[in-house]
């Protein structure tokens, strides 16, 4: 079995490495803080003094770290001591020209490198346990998928170096974008006079609750770029949208997302595209501002619709 050496032992990493001793790999472990050590070595794991020392007696090298300066710092201190053929696998949040930056220092030693970013698990799933993003060489994915996998309750291989990385980080602006317009739509139903617990209950049932637009529209229609509607076209969706901003602005409620919403559904209408897929035809200005085409072949539709519960429980 593959020794694992695990850098960083805080709130995020102290939880991954106790999964990982858990599932029975021999572990190497240091960090600056004794009280975070001291646990892993009553488990029988070995602490070390040094990123060096460590990268020396581990054959998979896992670091959890809160700043990209801190990843690089140590990163560079690992390769010192890294045997060749030995994985380093940075499972911070990171810019992926840093792991880019730091893989040739590592290739000449022989030994390999992947950036391996975690968000939160599934509901309910034990802290430390996180979805996986995977960035680097296919064969070194598979490798160190053991280790990967005794933390993660989803291991997705993203691509090439650094693929990770950018996963990562689009999935938390996505996450934070959605978090403001949860958080405009709220305070605007609340501030026009409904209770809150029942608004959040409204909109939680729907569509936005269930991300249909993403399990099931996105498949359905921007990968094979087939907009059209028997069921909800644009121009309904302008004319709610039209209102609900309206609703601001009778209640002087500021909505800085829903008025850039309601303008690429105004420009969406200006194209023509009145009677196309409402909440997925306005994809079409975003690709040809990000001057790219979301096309994917072979994603069955009505399977990724699947992963929406159909009855919510009440709970």
């Amino acid at each position: 079995m593959q020794t694992v050496g695990f850098i960083g032992l805080g709130n995020m990493g102290g939880p991954v490495a106790g999964h990982i001793q858990r599932a029975g790999f021999p572990m190497i472990v240091y960090d600056l803080r004794d009280q975070a050590t001291r646990p892993f070595r009553e488990r029988g794991a070995t602490v070390v003094n040094s990123a060096a020392e460590l990268a020396r007696l581990s054959d998979v090298i896992v670091t959890a770290l809160p700043m990209p300066d801190d990843v690089e710092q140590v990163a560079r201190e690992i390769v010192e001591g890294i045997k060749p053929e030995a994985i380093y696998i940075d499972i911070s949040t990171s810019p992926p020209a840093l792991i880019r930056k730091l893989e040739p220092i590592f290739a000449a030693r022989g030994a390999h490198v992947l950036d391996a970013p975690v968000a939160s698990g599934q509901p309910g799933a034990a802290r430390g346990i996180h979805e996986v993003m995977v960035g680097g060489a296919p064969e070194i994915f598979e490798r160190a998928k053991p280790v990967l996998g005794a933390f993660g309750d989803q291991v997705l291989y993203a691509g090439p170096l650094g693929s990770g990385s950018i996963c990562k980080l689009v999935h938390q602006m996505i996450n934070s974008t959605i978090s403001q317009a949860i958080a405009e739509g709220l305070s605007l139903g609340v501030k026009a006079g409904v209770d809150v617990k029942s608004l959040w209950e409204c909109v939680r049932r729907g569509m936005v609750g269930r991300m249909h637009v993403l399990h099931a529209q996105v498949p359905q229609n921007v990968f094979p770029n087939d907009y059209e509607t028997d069921t909800f076209p644009l121009k309904l969706l302008r004319k709610d949208v039209g209102l609900a901003t309206a609703l601001g602005r009778e209640f002087n409620v500021s909505l800085p997302l829903a008025n850039v919403a309601e303008q690429k559904l105004i420009e969406g209408m200006n194209r023509g595209w009145g009677d196309k897929s409402a909440y997925t035809v306005t994809f079409k200005l975003q690709e040809e501002a990000a001057q790219v085409a979301l096309r994917a072949e072979g994603v069955d539709a009505q399977q990724a619709a699947k992963y929406i519960s159909t009855h919510p429980k009440a709970e």
